[in-house]
């Protein structure tokens, strides 16, 4: 049966099924600016490989594509996450989660993502619930997601409120790790299974579905 190619650009994985991980790559920063790739290590983190686990509850029939470019802390440039996109867009992904938001609009960033919705791969980025847009969230395409504290595991929130499109649940199970990030990859999860069920399904019928899924819709105590 051929897998669901879904990539995460984090901070790794560690301690998944050999077989949940389809491929895994590094991306590291120079103090030049450039960008150079190696075998990608165990998550230092334990972000990453929180998110993870949320895609494979949710979707347990995906191949992971791992590309690593946090490592002791939670931020990275925006060459590390374009050279990363590059590469999972080598891979033929069809979904890719970026629990992450740069303040900097950067030309490579943009450039990748342009690339990548042109060719119908569906990214999730990660906003957060208030404040400045953040990169790549406010691209053209990308499906933005944050935490909704009103959604339980496997509810979403169909937002669309300036902030972002869809609000996920705020914790990974079993770790300290919350927030965006987490709805970020909740609404990524189910992405996923929409995905897993209609290989030929377009961003935009996949938006129609999520927002068909959404426990609640706009401003909190608003019921769908």
């Amino acid at each position: 049966m051929h897998k669901l190619a879904v990539g995460l650009i984090d901070s790794g994985v560690a301690g998944l099924a050999p077989a949940s991980v389809a491929a895994s790559r590094c991306f590291l920063a120079a103090q030049s600016g450039d960008v150079t790739q190696g075998d990608a290590v165990d998550d230092q983190l334990g972000h990453g490989t929180a998110l993870a686990r949320i895609l494979l509850r949710v979707a347990p029939e995906i191949g992971l594509y791992n590309a690593q470019v946090f490592s002791h802390q939670l931020s990275c440039s925006a060459a590390q996450a374009a050279a990363a996109l590059v590469w999972l867009l080598e891979q033929n992904i069809r979904l890719v989660n970026m629990s992450f938001g740069l303040r900097e609009d950067r030309q490579l960033l943009r450039q990748a993502c342009a690339r990548a919705v042109n060719s119908g791969v569906v990214l999730v980025a990660a906003a957060p619930a208030r404040g400045e847009p953040v990169f790549p969230a406010a691209y053209p395409g990308v499906i933005s997601a944050t935490g909704d504290a009103r959604c339980a595991p496997g509810e979403i929130s169909l937002l669309e409120n300036g902030q972002a499109d869809f609000g996920g649940h705020v914790r990974a199970a079993g770790t300290n790790v919350a927030g965006a990030s987490v709805g970020c990859a909740h609404v990524s999860a189910q992405a996923a299974r929409f995905l897993a069920i209609h290989p030929g399904g377009s961003p935009a019928q996949l938006r129609v579905w999520l927002a068909a899924q959404a426990s609640y819709c706009g401003p909190e105590r608003r019921v769908c």
